[in-house]
């Protein structure tokens, strides 16, 4: 697939990983394609701030996330957020998550399938990018 041509604003060869997909690899142990992956600063928080959270997960999750660019919340991001929650009725976390992949021209990995409702946003299945 040409990344370069897909989503409202354009591809760049990165990957944006849902939060879903990223538990979903840690709790299975698989390894993904070689990608330049990036996560949301939503997804980090998430992560976090599960309340079940172990000091040995913690740790995990740090030593993980530090080989990945975090993404910021941006204006653009906020403004598509806010159109993305009204046109979809998609929850807020999700709808920044979405609207992340979009501004930056990334496809976005999920196993969320309301995302895929989204004009534009190019979902894929964490499954798809699992080294076999």
């Amino acid at each position: 697939m040409d990344w370069t041509t897909r989503g409202k604003y354009g591809m760049h060869g990165r990957i944006l990983l849902d939060t879903n997909a990223i538990i979903y690899a840690l709790n299975r142990g698989v390894r993904l394609l070689p990608a330049e992956y990036t996560l949301s600063i939503i997804t980090e928080i998430e992560l976090f701030s599960y309340p079940k959270l172990t000091e040995r997960e913690s740790d995990r999750l740090h030593s993980l996330l530090h080989f990945f660019e975090i993404i910021s919340l941006s204006d653009p991001i906020k403004t598509e957020t806010i159109r993305i929650r009204k046109t979809y009725g998609i929850k807020i976390p999700d709808s920044i998550i979405a609207a992340t992949a979009l501004v930056h021209g990334m496809p976005l990995i999920t196993h969320d399938r309301q995302l895929s409702r989204i004009e534009d946003l190019y979902t894929m299945t964490l499954d798809e990018q699992i080294v076999m």
